[in-house]
């Protein structure tokens, strides 16, 4: 089958799935600071199938919304639509059809999540537990990349052998995928582990697929670093998590930029793309890390709306403004949801372990939306 367009997936800087930092104003904000590539949070193939395509034109975004309640389960628009790979959680190759169908013309590509350690992905089949059963991985992505429009892709884990991953990713990629994401640890190391540059680069030579090389964050301090990280591995492309969690300037050619920069750009994105509050909030305590629990840090850790939050960074007068500009062209909005409505419990976000829970969406009052069909 013809793709509608192509993703090239060689030499390309990518923002890696990230559960709840990869929404639109953080893929954005990295577009921004020079990532070419950018990929959404893993979002389960069921959040997607039970939800309802709807144009909207007050943010000018396609949004993915939760009938029930009102939930955006995945919201874009047209700026990175040529860019962003959409990642979806799955441990059948049916369901993941019908989610590609869904969105393929939305997105630029789909990536089927294979790596991820966590209990919750593993007890329900999906991430890593596919490691384990190379001819369901295999058979998931042949189904999709043959019946959809759009590259599809998968992202791995290292095997324990060095032979066993080699085989792994060869019985991968002859399924017609267009490229494999491989973390350079196992499924049972963590961030404090050291990552295994020189696997990737044994696998990179023995497969033709772009090889897209993650797990460097640790050594990745500079735009510079990104490159070494993947020359190291071998690979053609690098996807970078951590430290784009930590300041997704670290795509910027010019050189980082300082957090409070970074901050205010991003809170922009937020208030533009009505972003809800407590991911805002979670993404910030990311980018401040220790700084939480300065004087300001503390302040914005009572911060309960986005307004709040803004007006810690000079931005107050802009939220109040944009958002009565979004509610006259009918947003249905989130001025009004405040964080108590989440868990609120304080976490120390700068601890990576921690930044892979799964996304809870806060819930708007319930309505009933009318399903737009998309535009081949």
């Amino acid at each position: 089958m013809k793709k509608h367009h192509f993703l090239d997936y060689r030499n390309k800087l990518i923002l890696a799935p990230m559960v709840r930092v990869g929404t639109l104003p953080m893929r954005l904000l990295a577009l921004e600071m020079g990532a070419d590539i950018v990929y959404t949070e893993e979002l389960v193939d069921l959040k997607l199938i039970k939800s309802i395509r709807r144009l909207n034109p007050a943010l000018s975004t396609v949004d993915f919304v939760d009938p029930s309640d009102g939930t955006i389960v995945f919201r874009t628009c047209a700026l990175e639509s040529s860019k962003v790979v959409y990642q979806l959680g799955i441990s059948d190759a049916e369901r993941g059809l019908a989610v590609g169908k869904l969105v393929q013309y939305d997105v630029a590509g789909l990536d089927i999540n294979m790596g991820c350690p966590k209990e919750f992905s593993i007890k329900g089949g999906m991430g890593a537990a596919l490691l384990a059963d190379p001819a369901k991985a295999a058979h998931i992505l042949r189904t999709l990349s043959s019946q959809l429009d759009i590259p599809v892709t998968c992202k791995i884990r290292i095997l324990p052998d060095l032979l066993d991953t080699i085989r792994l990713v060869q019985q991968l990629a002859v399924t017609g995928i267009a490229a494999i994401g491989i973390h350079a640890r196992t499924r049972d190391e963590r961030p404090q582990h050291r990552p295994h540059p020189d696997v990737l680069h044994a696998v990179a030579s023995a497969v033709d697929i772009p090889i897209i090389a993650n797990g460097g964050s640790r050594d990745m301090h500079t735009y510079d670093d990104l490159h070494k990280f993947q020359a190291l591995c071998g690979a053609d492309s690098v996807m970078v998590a951590r430290a784009a969690q930590f300041n997704v300037s670290i795509f910027r050619k010019q050189g980082i930029l300082p957090v409070d920069e970074v901050i205010y750009k991003y809170l922009r994105l937020c208030i533009d793309y009505d972003n809800a509050p407590h991911n805002t909030k979670y993404c910030v305590q990311s980018i401040l890390k220790e700084l939480q629990e300065t004087p300001r840090g503390k302040r914005f850790l009572q911060c309960q709306t986005l307004q709040q939050i803004c007006e810690i960074w000079n931005l107050g007068d802009y939220c109040r403004r944009r958002q009565q500009e979004l509610k006259d062209r009918g947003n249905a909005g989130r001025a009004n949801v405040i964080l108590t409505q989440c868990p609120t419990k304080r976490q120390k976000l700068w601890q990576p372990d921690r930044s892979t829970d799964e996304y809870q969406g806060c819930h708007l009052p319930q309505c009933s939306f009318s399903a737009v069909p998309p535009t081949p």
